[in-house]
Parts: C-alpha cells; sequence; structure tokens
C-alpha cells in the first residue's frame, strides 16, 4: 500500500466510524420522550449524545485527512446515501424497547472490542479517537448487556420480544466481524481492527450473554452486507430524509 492508498484507506476508516456512531446515535435519539420510563429516557438520550460526539471527532478526522476543506458538518450533512459507510445493523429501525436494546448490545458487543484493538493504532490520530470513545463505549456495552440479560431472563413477554429481536437482527451482524479488502488492508499497516481476532472473541461474548438471557442463539445462516461500501437499504434514506433537511433546504444556515 503507497502512501496515497494508505492515506484513503484512513479516510474510509474514520468514514466508517464516524457514520457508524452517527447514523445510531440518531436511532438512539428518537427515543427522546419516547421512552417506556423517565430513567430509560435520560439514559438513551445520554447514548445518542456520546455516539454523536464520537461520530464528530471521527468526521473531523476523515475532513483534515482528505483535504478539501469539508468539515464534520459538511460530511454529516451534504453526503448521499451512497458514500456513508455505517455498518447495515445500526440504520436498522428501533421497533419496540427490546429491539433497540439487542441492537444497541449486538453493536456494543462490537463496538468496544474494536476501539480496544484501535487502541494501538499505528496511526496516532486514531488511537486517541479510540481511547476517549472506548470509556463512552464501555459504559454502553455495560448498560445494554445488563438489559438484555434482564429482559431476556424476565417475563415470559420480555423474553418473547427479546427473542424475535435477536433472530430480526442476527442476520446483519455478520457485515460486523466479516472482513473486506479495506479492513485486512488497514489491519496490516497496524491502522485498523483485525476482524480475524476480534470476530471469535465477540462470538464468544455474544453467546456467553444469549445464554444469562436464556435467549436461543440463532442459527447461522445467510448475512446481510454492503453497508461498508456504502449500499443501503431504503432505511437509511428516511434517516438522512430528516437528519438531512436543514442543511439541505437551507444551505450554510448556522445558529
Amino acid at each position: 500500500m503507497d502512501q496515497g492508498e494508505r492515506r484513503e484507506a484512513l479516510i474510509d476508516c474514520c468514514l466508517r466510524l464516524g457514520d457508524n456512531g452517527l447514523i445510531l446515535g440518531h436511532r438512539v435519539s428518537e427515543w427522546c420522550g419516547h421512552a417506556p420510563i423517565l430513567e430509560e429516557d435520560i439514559a438513551m438520550a445520554n447514548v445518542a449524545l456520546d455516539l454523536i460526539g464520537q461520530a464528530r471527532l471521527w468526521l473531523e478526522l476523515a475532513g483534515e485527512l482528505e483535504g478539501k476543506g469539508r468539515s464534520a458538518d459538511d460530511l454529516a450533512y451534504l453526503r448521499d446515501a451512497g458514500d456513508f459507510r455505517n455498518l447495515l445493523l445500526v440504520e436498522q429501525p428501533n421497533g419496540d424497547f427490546g429491539q433497540t436494546l439487542m441492537r444497541q448490545y449486538l453493536f456494543d458487543q462490537w463496538h468496544d472490542l474494536a476501539l480496544e484493538q484501535l487502541l494501538a493504532s499505528s496511526h496516532e490520530r486514531v488511537a486517541e479517537v479510540a481511547q476517549k470513545a472506548r470509556k463512552e463505549v464501555s459504559y454502553h456495552l455495560t448498560r445494554s448487556r445488563d438489559l438484555v440479560i434482564r429482559l431476556g431472563d424476565g417475563t415470559d413477554e420480555s423474553r418473547a420480544r427479546m427473542q424475535a429481536a435477536l433472530h430480526e437482527l442476527w442476520p446483519f451482524t455478520g457485515e460486523m466481524t466479516t472482513a473486506d479488502k479495506l479492513d485486512k488492508a488497514l489491519a496490516e499497516v497496524g491502522i485498523g481492527a483485525d476482524l480475524t481476532v476480534l470476530e471469535p472473541k465477540w462470538n464468544a461474548a455474544v453467546a456467553a450473554v444469549l445464554t444469562k438471557a436464556t435467549l436461543d442463539h440463532p442459527e447461522q445462516g445467510w448475512m446481510q452486507e454492503g453497508g461498508k461500501s456504502g449500499r443501503h437499504g431504503e432505511h437509511l434514506g428516511f434517516i438522512l430524509a430528516e437528519m438531512q433537511f436543514l442543511q439541505r433546504a437551507y444551505p450554510g444556515a448556522a445558529w
């Protein structure tokens, strides 16, 4: 990988991480004022703010590396769906509260392991952002893991909802741990996470949590993919239509 290819790969790495936080943060924020209890309403709002704050750091770094004068705001509000590099999992609809929590846990478990590796990234700025983000993500993981276990091992109703959510979301988990060409290239130069190392750790951690939650582990099968390369479903389009409206309708608007 020459210097130019390395820079492009690093930009894409930052976009993937930033877009994951931005899109999931927006999804989680949709619960503000609608969560089942006040405590959860506040917790969900805080998680959303953390993720969007992390997204800003990653997108700022992507903009600096790109060198075209685009800010984090430009990258968030002025790109089309095909330019986003987030995982398909994070754009899936909230559904009921059980589905939201299951989506959060499956992502948090991956996110924590990925950031753990990025702490040792050969790119100093990537390691710095990862260090800041992981402090917040460790809390996200502790919270979502605990709630999945409590609701899975709760009433018949809560268990049924968590099991349904797991089966609904499971086909979107393969993309997180399957390395594409860019993932492999970044791992080889020590910049990105090595998904061949991450995958067994993620599988083992998730299996242990599902056992404690008395939930049946889905069978391995065909997995959805494409988000990391810009191929998304209709859900992302609806998110962007809402999230980007003001900036699209009034270019350059500022408070």
